[in-house]
């Protein structure tokens, strides 16, 4: 750019072009930030991490993302294995309550809203019980998993939960 184009890369001369290396400077400060890295995600899997992308565990899961499947749950099972649950999808987010009917296991019952994440536990879930167990908010996705499982994971409000069902748009950590 010669000398005389000046003004019209930087209409108001040297203040704008400070103006202008202090932008690129930040957008370089920002570009390099640590960012939590997207999750190569699959359907059968359930990736759940802290709110900075540090992974806590990655289960395997069965979808439930009809009435019949999401009614049906996990009733009946004698068992689950350790890195395994159930992922039930709901196509907005909205109060839920489950309940352990037929349940022959001890569950952790795990609400996340539209984004993924967190936002109440019911921890160690009576088997057949029938006492309503709601979420503690608006949740669009449930993921049922061994009792216990949660609490020694450190698993609780706040923690993400990386999966396809979850809009790239609206995750809080999005698949790639």
């Amino acid at each position: 750019m010669s000398a005389g184009d000046r003004g019209a890369a930087w209409p108001h001369g040297g203040a704008g072009r400070r103006l202008g290396y202090g932008a690129l400077a930040l957008s370089l400060l920002l570009a390099a930030a640590p960012v939590a890295a997207a999750p190569v995600c699959r359907d059968d899997s359930a990736i759940l991490q802290r709110a900075d992308g540090t992974p806590i565990a990655t289960f395997t899961v069965e979808i439930a993302d009809d009435a019949a499947e999401r009614e049906r749950g996990l009733m009946q099972r004698p068992s689950l294995p350790k890195a395994a649950g159930m992922l039930f999808v709901y196509p907005s987010e909205r109060p839920v309550a489950f309940w352990m009917h037929d349940t022959l296991i001890p569950l952790d019952i795990i609400f996340l809203d539209g984004a993924g994440r967190v936002i109440s536990v019911q921890a160690e879930a009576r088997p057949r019980d029938d006492t309503p167990l709601p979420s503690q908010g608006a949740a669009q996705y449930v993921l049922e998993i061994n009792g216990g499982l949660a609490d020694r994971l450190g698993i609780g409000a706040g923690t993400v939960l990386s999966h396809p069902a979850i809009a790239a748009g609206r995750a809080a950590i999005p698949c790639r």
